[in-house]
């Protein structure tokens, strides 16, 4: 895996093992594509950032500051290494359980992306319809902002009051999905 684009560009980067599958190449260069100039000077908070490559991606384009979320240690460390090994500032990785971060963060964030465990079997952890209807996520982004998350492209795409989404991209096994703060009257 390697940084795509930008200041960092065509750097690899590290993937921890305990990351059964980090979000592809071809998959950050579409959906990066897609958020074009919203990058630059944004402020980013990457959940489940298992390697830190879309984190990684979004400081390389010009993104202000990254905050880094992982609960499994060896994420965190790759995520420091693979910051340094790209010299890029402005990011801060956190060891911690996405829902306990977000309940005690005071930040707020113009992208948000969350690329957990894919949902396969009934009985699995849902992380993003969990996410999504927990109510944590609103406080967190600016008016304006968007939420960006991966799942299966089997999944259908999980739908709350909160969150309006905006657009559904698949790519092989994959699909992106952008979502709206619901503007509350």
């Amino acid at each position: 895996m390697r940084i795509i684009a930008g200041k960092a560009g065509r750097i690899a980067i590290k993937v921890p093992s305990a990351v059964a599958r980090p979000t592809t190449d071809f998959v950050r260069q579409a959906l990066f594509s897609i958020l074009g100039e919203r990058v630059e000077n944004a402020r980013v908070l990457d959940l489940f950032s298992g390697s830190g490559a879309l984190g990684l991606e979004a400081l390389s384009r010009g993104a202000t500051a990254c905050t880094f979320v992982d609960e499994h240690r060896q994420a965190v460390k790759t995520v420091q290494e693979n910051l340094a090994k790209a010299r890029l500032d402005g990011g801060h990785a956190v060891k911690s359980e996405v829902a306990a971060f977000l309940k005690r963060d005071a930040g707020s964030y113009d992208l948000i992306f969350a690329d957990p465990p894919y949902w396969k079997y009934h009985g699995d952890k849902d992380h993003i319809t969990n996410l999504l209807k927990s109510g944590l996520l609103p406080p967190r982004l600016v008016p304006g902002g968007w939420l960006i998350a991966e799942v299966s492209s089997h999944q259908k795409s999980p739908e709350t009051d909160d969150f309006t989404l905006v657009d559904r991209r698949e790519y092989g096994s994959s699909a992106i999905l952008i979502y709206h703060a619901t503007a509350k009257t």
